[in-house]
């Protein structure tokens, strides 16, 4: 192993050479590096649900502004994501992902000082910023210093750590909270990042190769804004309408919505017929992989992030559990998610696509035992009664999730490494936060009327319906993947 980190042997097998010489190649001390840049902004997005109550108690905020905690951090992130893949494209994806780290262990120490929430707030966002210049350049690294199987076995790690990365952040939230280290209670889930961030700089510098698209274009800034435009019209008021009221201003964005979206793919349709690069290709959604990858994304990241959301709410203030215990009631989840992803990959090089299908039939059986179990034990809800539904959620998502990022990328040329990317991420942090911006709301909305249980109820019933509609689109999936 070279100084560099980057691995000879995985060089010399994967035999490519690029203008200048070899192409460089993703040694495991950088696959490490940057898997542990992926899984931050993952955790970031969950690991805040179980400090809520705390952290409106200590600052005095309302549930507006709590709420804004997490959309303001998912809003910044989704808007961002595309032109971070771009940069990355532009001026490297090393640069642009220690740029983007140090920025994030930033932001996360300004979280964690914040004296009031609107502070709070305010670093919040810039910290969904952060992550979305961090977070695509590890997949477009991937995708351009990997080949055949290693980066099958690349993707499929970084599926992995991704969804287990989702649920370990609110169950080490849970526990960042009910320790209290040195006093800082809730601090202590933005604080714990800095360390992390130092550490994975120095593994970054002296492991991840440098890559770029060998043809760069210019920053599409008319698609830009447009994008922005379309996803903030969309995100923020369906993020805020609830908690405020459905004041007038969230009715004219999302009234403005279909219009800043149909301009964005009208602008960025005329650039690819022109033969340059727009932020978001419209050539790239003919390969059918990506379209058919995009689809099942949506239903699944949507249903995931609700039911995040709506188990910490209806665990702490429903069943009256702890930041621990409703963190670890999750745990049997993260273990099995964890254990079957490790076969995940030799189950799909001997099942191919027909694994994402079984994945969602465990999926649904496990969400059907957590309402059984809701309407049953309620409020009487822990660890034991949850425990058979959450271990066959776990085991579904995780034959589900690790695949949908290489079904999306197999056809994606290397040199658009970033754009493709960057659409993938995109996809699955807005349908996150749309998530939370409706089924989230809806379980919020619900309780006043049929109280917590039946809300939680309602919430798992309409998920199964989402995995329902996954599990219908993954049968048209082509039988094998690279």
């Amino acid at each position: 192993m070279s100084d560099t980190g980057i691995d000879e042997t995985a060089r010399a097998a994967a035999g490519t050479t690029g203008p200048h010489g070899p192409s460089p190649v993703l040694g495991t001390p950088g696959l490490a590096a940057v898997l542990l840049g992926a899984a931050l902004p993952l955790i970031d997005f969950f690991i805040v649900n179980v400090a809520l109550p705390t952290i409106g108690h200590d600052l005095a905020a309302g549930e507006a502004v709590l709420e804004l905690v997490i959309a303001g951090y998912g809003v910044a992130y989704a808007v961002l994501l595309v032109l971070g893949g771009r940069l990355g494209d532009l001026f490297g994806r090393r640069r642009l992902f220690l740029g983007g780290l140090t920025a994030f262990g930033v932001t996360s120490l300004a979280c964690g000082l914040a004296p009031d929430a609107g502070t709070l707030v305010a670093a919040r966002v810039a910290q969904g910023a952060a992550a979305a210049l961090l977070l695509p350049q590890v997949l477009a690294t991937i995708q351009a210093a990997t080949a055949g199987p290693r980066r099958a076995r690349a993707l499929g790690l970084y599926g992995a750590v991704g969804g287990l990365s989702m649920v370990a952040g609110q169950i080490l939230g849970g526990l960042l909270v009910a320790v209290d280290f040195a006093g800082i209670g809730w601090r202590a889930v933005f604080l714990v990042n800095v360390p992390v961030v130092l550490v994975g700089l120095g593994a970054a510098v002296r492991s991840v190769p440098e890559t770029r698209s060998p043809h760069p274009e210019p920053i599409d800034t008319s698609g830009t804004l447009l994008l922005g435009a379309a996803l903030l019209t969309l995100l923020t008021p369906l993020a805020e309408g609830r908690a405020a009221g459905w004041p007038l201003w969230t009715w004219l964005c999302l009234a403005v919505f279909p219009f800043a979206a149909v301009a964005f793919y009208r602008v960025e349709l005329r650039a690819d017929r022109r033969g340059r690069t727009p932020l978001v290709p419209p050539s790239l959604f003919a390969l059918v992989s990506l379209r058919r990858g995009l689809a099942l994304v949506l239903p699944f990241s949507i249903g995931f992030s609700g039911f995040m959301f709506a188990i910490a709410m209806a665990l702490q203030q429903g069943a009256r559990l702890g930041p621990v215990a409703a963190g670890l009631t999750l745990a049997p989840l993260a273990v099995a998610y964890f254990l079957v992803s490790l076969a995940g990959p030799r189950l799909v090089t001997r099942y191919g696509t027909r694994t994402v299908t079984v994945g969602t039939l465990l999926h649904g059986a496990g969400l059907a035992l957590l309402a059984l179990a809701t309407f049953r034990d309620w409020p009487g809800l822990g660890p034991v009664p949850l425990l058979p539904g959450m271990l066959l959620v776990g085991a579904g998502q995780a034959l589900q999730f690790p695949l949908f990022f290489r079904i999306v990328l197999s056809e994606v040329p290397p040199a658009r490494g970033g754009v493709g990317s960057g659409i993938m991420i995109t996809t699955h942090q807005s349908a996150l936060a749309l998530g939370v911006a409706t089924l989230g709301s809806g379980y919020l909305g619900l309780v006043p009327t049929v109280g917590m249980r039946d809300a939680l109820v309602a919430v798992l019933l309409m998920q199964l319906a989402l995995v329902v509609v996954t599990a219908l689109l993954s049968l048209r999936l082509p039988r094998r993947v690279d």
